[in-house]
């Protein structure tokens, strides 16, 4: 079994199912890069962020939240069978028994994407007999209203992205389009958090006195709250989300609040701690 991580928030549990985790040169994925600023971080980066090799670390995995009786699995990662953008070859991994080893599929209530990019839509889907069908029967999908319209538009790479991972649950009849507040249980709900993508959501829990927040891709590396203006290259609006990221560190810095990265290797959720101009994830 994988390292199956999982946070008790108050009455809410968060359990992370990983689907693969891997280093990276940082100009691969972060934009706008300062390799001298970069080092300077690295006290706080290593071990578990940053390899002795100067490489990021980036983890793939989905988050499965129980509140209030319900089983929420929010991003679904990049699915096994299918077609991958940027000549990745279609995945074979064990993630849906892993998953299972939390959830049936079949006992999933919700399933929440913060946004509609491939590596958080690819198990929405499982191929089954040559084609693909909804992973979770008996789930309602919760797709952004905003963030659906969006990709349902003339955006560009909008089929590979949505073909396999979204259409055959439209078609089913499994989604609900739904505004960037929506609240799933009084304890879990959704909060804009737009730029990586237009309509691009996290998740915030609060329960018995406790808080947490789900990023989303709003980061992709904790490198990238301490410098906002690092953005990642799948950023549809570049300066909008070096905006979010600047709001993000001074509504949570410095609070009790846990964050969660969708993908933050390693411990996965720690606290803003500030720092002069900058600031730093302190891992529990």
């Amino acid at each position: 079994m994988a390292d199956m991580k999982s946070w008790q928030i108050g009455d809410v549990k968060v359990t992370r199912v990983l689907e693969q985790e891997a280093p990276l040169p940082p100009e691969g994925l972060i934009a706008n890069i300062d390799a001298d600023r970069l080092v300077e971080h690295e006290s706080w980066l290593k071990p578990h962020f940053m390899n002795d090799e100067g490489q990021i670390v980036l983890s793939i995995h989905a988050l499965v939240v129980e509140s209030r009786g319900k089983t929420i699995v929010v991003d679904t990662c990049m699915g096994n069978d299918r077609p991958l953008p940027m000549d990745i070859e279609p995945l074979q991994t064990n993630f849906l028994s892993e998953l299972e080893t939390v959830v049936q599929r079949e006992q999933v209530d919700y399933v929440l994407c913060t946004h509609l990019h491939f590596d958080h839509v690819g198990w929405n889907t499982m191929k089954v007999g040559g084609e693909f069908v909804p992973t979770f029967p008996n789930a309602k999908y919760l797709f952004g209203r905003e963030e659906y319209e969006y990709w349902s538009g003339d955006a560009e790479d909008v089929n590979i992205d949505l073909q396999y991972g979204v259409t055959p649950v439209v078609e089913a009849g499994l989604h609900e389009l739904v505004p960037s507040d929506h609240s799933i249980t009084d304890e879990v709900s959704l909060e804009p958090t737009p730029g990586h993508t237009p309509g691009h959501v996290s998740v915030r829990i609060e329960s018995a006195g406790k808080r947490a927040v789900i990023t989303g891709d709003l980061v992709h590396h904790p490198v990238q709250l301490a410098e906002p203006t690092w953005g990642s290259h799948p950023d549809a609006q570049p300066e909008r989300a070096a905006e979010t990221r600047r709001d993000f560190v001074a509504r949570y810095g410095d609070t009790d609040v846990l964050v969660i990265g969708t993908h933050f290797a390693g411990p996965t959720a720690g606290r803003i701690v500030k720092v002069g101009d900058s600031c730093r994830i302190e891992c529990d």
